[in-house]
């Protein structure tokens, strides 16, 4: 994509629907200098058998001088059968002198298990916005891993995670931000708890120069009793009380 482009958008949607199936997708992107693009990307896997299917989607972007980026992913997981559900996705990020990357990753619903990994290294001026979402329920597993290299002067990266754990899924948000020059980074990790669920938050931050400024802000609890409560004097059950709670948490 060249300076040319601007206001384009790419979408490479993927749909795994025999059980089974093993998949590796490896996608490169040029965003070219002062370019201005959108690119949605997701999986959906439907599994009805007994034999695990899986996809792995390897995405490296390089995004030019100047240029911008909003990239939108997706991930979703059904099916009446036995057989695992699995993704595991690896994002690599590149970003030249004052370029700009918004990252909303999400995963909602049916996946068994996910491994996902994310590296980025930022120039002079660059600015990458990360937003995850994350449902987990059963005995899912979630692995997010997020590693940040603020490399130029005046770098910066803002990272939000917003998750939550229910029935006796396990969920890891491991961030990481170093900050090498001058640069700011702020994470921050919001998680609801609920039945046997297990949330752990472990980030690294790491200053390599005087002037780096790295915040890391985290909370893990429960569903607020009163914001229960309130729901249910409009007449809406346990059930759909949680529901909204959590739908807007998400949103």
């Amino acid at each position: 994509m060249d300076a040319n482009t601007r206001g384009e958008s790419i979408h490479i949607p993927v749909i795994l629907t025999d059980s089974g199936i093993q998949d590796m997708v490896y996608n490169d992107f040029y965003i070219g200098e002062g370019a201005d693009v959108e690119i949605v990307a997701g999986c959906g896997i439907h599994n009805d058998g007994c034999d695990t299917s899986q996809h792995d989607g390897i995405h490296t972007f390089h995004i030019g001088k100047n240029a911008s980026i909003t990239y939108t992913e997706k991930h979703y997981g059904e099916g009446t059968g036995s057989g695992g559900r699995i993704l595991n996705p690896t994002t690599i990020i590149h970003m030249e002198d004052g370029a700009f990357a918004k990252m909303d990753m999400s995963q909602i619903k049916g996946v068994d298990s996910t491994f996902r990994k994310t590296e980025a290294n930022l120039n002079a001026g660059a600015k990458l916005v990360i937003n995850e979402k994350l449902m987990t329920h059963g005995t899912q597993t979630a692995h997010s891993d997020v590693t940040v290299n603020l490399n130029g002067e005046d770098s910066v990266v803002q990272i939000v995670s917003r998750s939550v754990g229910k029935d006796s899924s396990v969920q890891v948000f491991h961030p990481i931000a170093v900050g090498n020059n001058r640069s700011r980074a702020h994470i921050q990790c919001d998680s609801i708890i609920m039945g046997q669920a297990k949330i752990s938050s472990i980030p690294e931050i790491a200053a390599n120069h005087v002037d780096a400024e790295i915040v890391h802000e985290a909370a893990i609890g429960k569903i607020n009793s009163d914001q229960l409560i309130k729901l249910q004097t409009f007449g809406l059950s346990s059930e759909d009380a949680e529901k909204v709670i959590v739908d807007g948490f998400l949103k």
